[in-house]
């Protein structure tokens, strides 16, 4: 069994701002593979469903950002899932817009959602799928960048690197992290 999750901020106000990208891919994961709808649990939006024979349950976290650990701590205790088969998928602005890495264990640089992740898994030993969203160029302004819908130059290279994350789902779960990765870059057209 895999928890799968997105981090975000809920309600319609933030549905497309950057920062929300996670609760995007997880969306897509749900769409391409037939999930049921979304159900409140564990302080969060959860849905059950299979990809390449695995047990996958689909987490949004409806806590806001800085507690999104609250939900995931209490879906991983609950179904006893192990930190290797957790896998967050993240805002990261440190990585050019567009493009993904897929990492296990390390730091939160400053990002809220997997400090609260960290401290309420008692670890940082999970897997993480950054997904580039930018930086504006100065630390002032990046509060506003993430908190900011993507603008419209930017829904050609969103829509595809989501849909490919859909798409790709299944070799993650099957351990090739590194394939997966390579081919949702393979699928996005990012303008430089």
């Amino acid at each position: 069994m895999w928890l799968l999750v997105g981090l975000g901020n809920p309600g319609d106000k933030y549905a497309h701002n950057r920062h929300n990208i996670g609760f995007m891919a997880v969306d897509a994961i749900a769409e391409a593979h037939g999930f049921p709808a979304f159900k409140k649990k564990f302080q969060g939006l959860v849905s059950e469903g299979v990809i390449g024979g695995e047990k996958i349950i689909l987490l949004k976290p409806q806590t806001y950002m800085n507690n999104s650990g609250q939900s995931v701590g209490e879906a991983a205790k609950f179904y006893k899932i192990p930190l290797e088969r957790i896998v967050a998928f993240h805002d990261e602005l440190d990585l050019m817009a567009g493009k993904i890495r897929t990492k296990k264990g390390g730091g939160n640089a400053g990002h809220n959602g997997l400090r609260s992740m960290d401290s309420h898994l008692n670890s940082n030993d999970y897997w993480r799928v950054r997904l580039g969203i930018g930086h504006p160029g100065d630390k002032a302004m990046v509060h506003n960048h993430v908190l900011s819908d993507f603008s419209k130059s930017e829904s050609n290279w969103l829509k595809s690197l989501i849909e490919a994350i859909g798409t790709q789902a299944p070799l993650l779960v099957q351990g090739k992290d590194n394939e997966f990765m390579s081919k949702v870059a393979q699928s996005v057209d990012v303008k430089e």
